[in-house]
């Protein structure tokens, strides 16, 4: 199917609030939603073309949903769906069975020992530890390591990868269309009956992941402070990559519960887009999946972040150049206001000629870059962030001056009609060009089904977007952007030590 191009869209005058009438193109797509009785939802877009399928899987099962003393299990069971199952990746399964029970005792052992924290005895962990690794070593006798990236491979796949964030998981691949039932006969399976081999091995392998992706990555380790210290309630101040203690010694029964309670058909969305024929993928989603029982209903997280009641302040110290962040609570991505929000995002650092990207990097180069967003999440109520890298020998200061200036300037005036249409142009331009591939497609629709229930709802978005007005983004400067909804972290270098002094 071919879409109108940008240019022709600003021919017929299709902008502003006449745009934010007419349907997004994404909305307009022949998208079939198929649901199975267990509660499992299909996702369906035939696009002539390449005969290639993607798929992409998301289930309702992100770090927010962890519990106390798991953290970073929602990225460990996104590595363990990639070991295998009963028949795939597996020499001898039943000797498999046996040795887990042996390896689950020593690691629980020394999930005991460690937890005495300092009191524990580094000689007992460091026997514990090395009896861990010769049993994994000795089960490892009947693995077929990567069993499933070889399958796929050699089928033709391609993007074969995996996503934890903080509302979802997402797995995905495409494959020729040709070898399109090889998606149900493996997914099925891996979700039906995965096993959780290696695990303690992989389990380090996370634990070395957020060592190079935190607490070696300075801007890594200050979002994560930032983070942490604007949300003292809710579960988004919680690294999704885990807290290091919990990674080490969550067990494989804690991630086999995990599974258990957010894994369900009922708690997952299929997309399927490309050159397929739907009624052939309707008649597999109901041989391979249907007969799967459904789990238990997804629970939305309850915690609620109390207001904050004055600026937090931060500063983390590394060896590295400064950053600033500044983040403000602001609702989710369903609430009225966000797009409102999304707009303000875009006047400001959207682009070269945004009022901050144009005063800071392109005028004045007192900042490498500037940039705003919503993070951590979108289900629940996240914060608006600015992030900038000032240039030596201009400081983080005069970053926070230049964002306050703007917020203050854009409460007192309302964005121009110039700066509208330029904002209101970029958003046409997203709205087009992020249905022309398959895989980027079925992500976005996979996502908006799981995030808001329902697939357009992402595209619906863009036609809010056309629909704000100057007064919306005045309205939610004044409502969010005060001091004392704050929270400013800065990355700072630790202070060297006075000439000639030792420890």
């Amino acid at each position: 199917m071919r879409y109108r191009t940008l240019t022709t869209l600003l021919a017929l005058g299709l902008t502003g609030p006449l745009a934010a009438q007419q349907p997004s193109p994404g909305e307009r797509l022949p998208v079939v939603r198929y649901v199975l009785p267990n509660g499992m939802t299909f996702l369906l877009l035939r696009r002539e073309g390449a005969p290639t399928v993607s798929f992409v899987t998301q289930f309702r099962a992100g770090g927010v949903d962890e519990w106390t003393g798991i953290s970073g299990t929602a990225h460990l069971f996104e590595h363990m769906l990639f070991k295998g199952t009963p028949t795939l990746g597996t020499r001898d399964y039943a000797a498999e069975l046996v040795m887990f029970p042996r390896i689950d005792a020593v690691a629980d052992s020394l999930t005991a020992e460690f937890r005495k924290g300092a009191l524990a005895d580094s000689t007992v962990l460091r026997r514990l530890r090395d009896r861990l690794r010769q049993l994994e070593d000795s089960a490892r006798q009947y693995v077929v390591s990567n069993e499933l990236d070889r399958v796929l491979t050699r089928n033709g796949a391609v993007r074969l990868n995996a996503s934890t964030f903080n509302d979802g998981t997402n797995y995905y691949f495409a494959l020729p269309s040709n070898r399109a039932e090889l998606w149900f006969v493996l997914e099925a399976d891996r979700i039906r009956n995965p096993v959780l081999r290696e695990f303690y091995s992989e389990r380090d392998v996370v634990m070395e992941e957020r060592r190079l992706r935190v607490e070696t990555q300075p801007v890594g380790l200050l979002r994560e402070e930032f983070l942490q210290a604007a949300f003292r309630a809710h579960p988004y101040g919680r690294p999704v990559v885990g807290v290091a203690s919990e990674i080490q010694t969550v067990s494989r029964g804690a991630t086999e519960e995990y599974f258990r309670r957010y894994y369900g058909p009922n708690n997952s969305v299929v997309a399927i887009v490309g050159d397929i024929d739907t009624a052939q993928i309707k008649q597999w989603a109901d041989r391979y999946f249907a007969g799967i029982p459904a789990g238990e209903p997804y629970r939305p997280v309850v915690t609620q972040e109390p207001p904050q009641r004055g600026e937090r302040r931060i500063e983390v110290e590394y060896d590295a150049n400064p950053v600033v962040m500044i983040g403000h609570h602001v609702p989710s991505a369903m609430h009225p206001d966000s797009r409102a929000l999304v707009m303000l995002a875009n006047l400001l650092t959207g682009g070269r000629t945004s009022r901050l990207v144009s005063r800071l990097v392109v005028r004045d180069r007192v900042a490498a870059n500037i940039s705003a967003g919503t993070q951590p999440g979108s289900r629940y109520p996240r914060l608006f962030t600015f992030t900038g890298v000032p240039i030596a020998p201009h400081t983080t200061q005069e970053i926070e001056s230049a964002v306050y200036e703007e917020l203050e300037r854009l409460q007192r005036e309302p964005p121009t009609d110039y700066e509208m249409q330029r904002m209101r142009n970029q958003v046409e331009a997203t709205s087009i060009g992020r249905i022309e591939d398959a895989f980027f497609l079925a992500l976005q629709t996979a996502s908006s089904e799981a995030l808001y229930g329902d697939w357009r709802q992402s595209f619906r978005f863009d036609a809010a977007n056309l629909a704000v007005t100057p007064a919306d983004i005045q309205r939610v400067a004044r409502t969010y952007f005060s001091r004392s909804n704050r929270t400013v972290a800065t990355l700072v270098r630790p202070p060297r030590p006075a000439a000639g002094r030792t420890n």
